[in-house]
Formats: structure tokens, C-alpha cells, sequence
């Protein structure tokens, strides 16, 4: 089992850690009515027949996709952001906001939709995310977001796909 399936199954029983509960900031009934989600394992070649090599980097091998590059930063529609390795639904369009980072950036997500778990990858600690059902890694979430939460969710735009709502 790779790190990515532990972290899904752990996601998907409820098991966080400390920082986990403190960066989602959810209201408690929000977290008590997160569905359960049950997680999608599959092998590394079945991820690299699945997605890009971009996505694949990004998802996979937690990468960084470059500032300005995603489409997803213009995206203006009412809709949803669905994880682009499983299409777990994990932001609406009225959770994001203009961070001006040149990343989509969201103030909250839907409840259950990520987990989360400290990253020493540039040796201070910041909390990176990840996809609830999948464990693919969407970003990294900081504590200058705007209101209602204050915090910034700040996604890889290759690591999400939109799906517009229906007129």
C-alpha cells in the first residue's frame, strides 16, 4: 500500500491528526454531516493511464504546476471543482475568490472533501491537502484567506477540473 492509499483509507475512517483538524476549520455540524468517502486505489500505471503527465506530477508525486498557468484562475461560472485524478467534488465556485497567487484559491471546501497533513518540503511547515477519495495532492492551505474562514486553499489548477453548472 502506497502513502497516498494509507493517507485515503485514514482520510476515509475519520483518523486525522491535530493539524488536519485544525486547517479544515469546517462549523462541527458541517464535519459531522461528511459523507463517507470510500477511497480510490489504483495502481501507478493505472494513474499514468488516467491522467497527463502534468496531472500525473502533480497528483502523484506532489508537485507544483507554475503560478499563472492554470485557465482555472479566469474561471468566473457558477459550478463545481472536482479532483481531477477521481472527480470528488471538493470546492463550489461561491468558495472561490481572486488570491492573486496565480492559483485557484478557495476560502473553505466541502465537507470531507480533503484531507490534510504537514509538509517540511521547503523546511518550514505548511499544511498541504489532499483529495479525500484519492489522496491526490491539491495544494496547500495558509491561514490569509479571507472571511468567513481566513483561510486560503491554494490548488494546483491541473489538479482540478470544472464542471459548470447547468443553465
Amino acid at each position: 500500500m502506497t502513502r497516498r492509499q494509507w493517507l485515503g483509507l485514514l482520510s476515509s475512517l475519520g483518523i486525522s491528526s491535530a493539524a488536519s483538524r485544525n486547517a479544515q476549520a469546517a462549523p462541527p455540524d458541517a464535519k459531522a454531516a461528511a459523507p463517507r468517502i470510500e477511497p480510490l486505489l489504483l495502481t501507478d500505471a493505472q494513474w499514468r493511464q488516467r491522467l497527463t503527465p502534468m496531472q500525473y506530477n502533480v497528483l502523484r508525486e506532489e508537485g507544483t504546476e507554475r503560478a499563472g498557468t492554470s485557465p482555472l484562475n479566469a474561471e468566473k461560472r457558477k459550478g463545481t471543482y472536482q479532483c481531477a485524478g477521481c472527480d470528488l467534488a471538493l470546492f463550489t465556485s461561491a468558495m472561490k475568490y481572486d488570491s492573486g497567487t496565480g492559483w485557484p484559491s478557495f476560502f473553505s471546501t466541502l465537507p470531507g472533501a480533503v484531507a490534510t497533513k504537514r509538509d517540511f518540503a521547503l523546511v518550514l511547515p505548511r499544511t498541504e491537502y489532499h483529495c479525500a477519495r484519492c489522496g491526490g495532492h491539491q495544494g496547500h492551505v495558509f491561514n490569509d484567506g479571507p472571511k468567513p474562514t481566513g483561510l486560503r486553499y491554494c490548488n494546483n489548477g491541473v489538479a482540478l477540473k470544472f464542471v459548470a453548472e447547468a443553465a
